[in-house]
């Protein structure tokens, strides 16, 4: 019988050092891309490109001219994506490790999608979190979620800040406001709340209250003392945002004492809330 061969491996580094310099090198190339707004002009090999991503082995089956134009993705994420097929390895960079992630996830690249989601949480920060967590809900990444909902909570002022915050979702918004562990009082949040629905009313052309429906439900204005709450009110009457009935319902806590006074008003103290007199009525432990 046969000895059975045994595999033996040269050096790793001068053949991924190969197979970088045939990244976007029109030389033997036998596929072109036109990506991103730019239509950058991207240069590949099918064969390479097909036998490691499914993606493009649907995309570049026979026939399939060139150039492929792929006006959604950002030339640096192309480039990126590209690098790592071509030599399992990529140099991420926090300005773009979003869109890295997010072709990865469209084009079903796993490992590329792993290695983005270690990288973002090990740079996760404040300017960064809410683009993430934008991300995270967009494709179902759970545990991005959690890290980016314990990063808000932890740093809740300066999130609220940013363009971040104010570009979210409403489906990415709600988890932030239903959090009892955000550092901030809620007078602050309704102010973020209305910031928010102005950027978003402004872009989609939309009065702000209608925008701001599915989230404000979350704002606690029981929490709020009578004085607060009279000003919330008259802001309200020149800027709807707060549906009436939902103000009404915190003043039944206030008359009646009681944090259940109202089915549909939360009262639970966040971590964030300043103390208030009326707080000892409501029964408001902090959960």
């Amino acid at each position: 019988m046969e000895n059975p061969g045994l595999v033996v491996r040269g050096q790793a580094a001068p053949f991924s050092t190969a197979l970088r310099s045939l990244i976007n090198n029109p030389q033997y190339s036998d596929i072109c891309f036109v990506v991103g707004q730019e239509r950058q002009e991207v240069f590949a090999h099918r064969c390479l490109l097909a036998c490691r991503c499914n993606f493009f082995q649907r995309l570049l089956g026979p026939g399939v001219p060139s150039p492929v134009v792929l006006s959604t993705v950002p030339a640096e994420a192309f480039l990126a994506v590209l690098e790592f097929l071509y030599t399992n390895s990529v140099k991420l960079h926090q300005h773009s490790v979003l869109e890295v992630l997010t072709t990865a996830v469209e084009y079903g690249l796993e490992e590329l999608r792993e290695l983005c989601l270690e990288f973002v949480v090990k740079v996760l920060d404040v300017e960064l979190v809410c683009e993430a967590l934008q991300v995270a809900v967009t494709f179902g990444l759970g545990s991005l979620q959690e890290r980016c909902i314990a990063f808000i909570e932890a740093h809740s002022q300066e999130a609220l800040r940013t363009r971040g915050f104010l570009e979210l979702s409403a489906t990415a918004l709600l988890p932030v406001l239903r959090s009892d562990k955000l550092c901030v009082d809620e007078t602050e949040l309704v102010q973020a709340a209305r910031s928010w629905a102005r950027v978003g009313a402004a872009v989609l052309e939309q009065p702000v209250a209608e925008v701001a429906a599915p989230v404000v439900r979350e704002l606690r204005l029981a929490l709020l003392a009578p004085a607060e709450l009279s000003a919330l009110e008259e802001q309200n009457r020149r800027e709807p945002l707060i549906p009436v009935e939902q103000i009404v319902e915190a003043w039944k806590c206030h008359a009646l004492r009681r944090g259940d006074a109202a089915r549909n008003a939360p009262c639970r103290r966040r971590r964030g809330t300043r103390p208030r007199d009326h707080h000892r009525f409501l029964d408001l432990r902090f959960k």
